[in-house]
């Protein structure tokens, strides 16, 4: 869901001042050249042990060596000792039912914030021992003991971002931005529009340009953002998650919402693109790092945490994903473009004005399911009764050619 900028890496290692300041030798553990970690932290206390962790996150989600940025995994696995296996998902929702159905193990994982609340409360997740994670204190407080974790017993927050409309300028008026929400309305857009291929964002705008909160609190409240979504996909081009960066990069629509840290990678890609946040408020995104209840190496797995939350680790991350690092001394450490950045860093007015997704009820999350099934089933050119009479013409003429087989092999026996 996430890409590199690699342009970016390269003023940074080239200014030469980013990673010097974050150290000193005398309380720091020289890792890389770019890594250095908390000497007062027994980091090497699994060597020798053969300990491995499996990690589950989102794809392009880690600063991994390419693309001139620093493997942050190898320079962990080289500290501790400690193989990591990597793999990656694509939705919260493939996620939660890998690991709801048993299939899969796994030490650490990446859930969203809504998604971390329901797995929380349905004991899908170990409670964390924050002994073993100190670097949780350099956590800004913007980003702990929300809704979906209060105290935060079971995450660590990783990349926060907001959700903004990413529009190309060669394409769109600038003055119709300030429509906000009902700009992915707008009928002058049609065949030019990407929507979220996920339901939870697609049903937060609905229910915005609605004038109501962004989390549905009632079937009515799904109900009627279905209507809003039938009523836009007429003017849809396509439902995307990670294909957004091919389309939008180069120029085959004209907007798309999708989020921050994204839409900066987008950016860079093309000068034409631009994004901004709707000022009636948007939705707030965490991505977190939690211990499934499966796992069998709870304190490896808490190390592994603990090390994602370091400083320098945490810069070449927030880096490569161009998204909004928890970690409080990122900020100053970051390129200016970046650490001024309003889709880095928005203004706190608008952050006040925007929700996090909330953990709805099972009834609720259902009845979205369904919605969301039938707005992909809807037939938006009115010919919906066509699809039973397809089928029963299908079926007719099946009937018919095995009866006229019948007939004329009872015709040839009769002579």
């Amino acid at each position: 869901m996430k890409k590199v900028i690699s342009l970016l890496l390269t003023l940074v290692l080239a200014a030469g001042s980013l990673a010097l300041p974050t150290f000193a030798a005398e309380d720091k553990i020289q890792v890389t050249e770019d890594i250095s970690v908390s000497a007062d932290y027994d980091w090497t206390r699994f060597k020798g042990q053969n300990v491995s962790l499996n990690v589950y996150n989102w794809g392009l989600y880690i600063s991994d060596g390419s693309d001139e940025s620093v493997d942050v995994i190898s320079a962990f696995e080289e500290l501790t000792g400690i193989k990591i296996n990597y793999t990656t998902f694509d939705t919260n929702e493939s996620m939660y039912a890998k690991l709801k159905s048993g299939g899969a193990s796994y030490d650490v994982i990446f859930p969203s914030d809504y998604m971390l609340g329901k797995m929380a409360n349905e004991g899908m997740l170990l409670p964390l021992n924050k002994e073993n994670i100190p670097n949780l204190a350099g956590i800004s407080e913007l980003y702990l003991d929300k809704e979906y974790d209060p105290g935060n017993v079971y995450s660590v927050p990783y990349m926060w971002c907001m959700v903004g409309i990413t529009y190309n300028k060669d394409m769109v008026d600038e003055a119709d931005l300030e429509q906000g929400w009902n700009l992915l309305w707008d009928p002058r857009y049609t065949g030019q529009i990407l929507q979220f291929n996920n339901s939870r964002d697609c049903f937060a705008m609905a229910l915005k340009t609605l004038g109501r909160s962004m989390n549905p609190t009632s079937t009515q409240d799904i109900d009627d953002a279905l209507v809003k979504l039938q009523e836009q996909k007429p003017l849809v081009q396509a439902y995307v998650m990670d294909e957004v960066f091919d389309k939008m990069e180069g120029g085959e629509a004209a907007l798309a919402p999708y989020y921050t840290g994204d839409g900066l990678t987008m950016i860079a890609e093309n000068p034409s693109l631009g994004m901004f946040l709707p000022e009636e408020g948007t939705l707030q995104c965490v991505d977190a790092m939690c211990i499934p209840a499966s796992s069998q190496n709870q304190e490896a797995a808490e190390m592994f945490i603990n090390y994602m939350c370091e400083v320098d680790v945490a810069l070449q991350n927030a880096l490569f994903v161009q998204y909004t690092s928890p970690v409080e001394a990122v900020r100053d450490l970051l390129p200016a473009e970046l650490r001024d950045s309003e889709l880095m860093y928005p203004d706190p007015e608008l952050i006040e004005r925007s929700e996090y997704p909330s953990v709805i009820s099972d009834e609720l999350n259902s009845a979205m399911d369904m919605a969301w099934s039938q707005m992909k089933s809807f037939d938006d050119t009115g010919n919906q009764w066509l699809v039973p009479v397809f089928l029963l013409v299908a079926i007719a003429m099946t009937v018919f050619n095995v009866w006229r087989r019948r007939a004329r092999k009872k015709r040839r026996q009769m002579y």
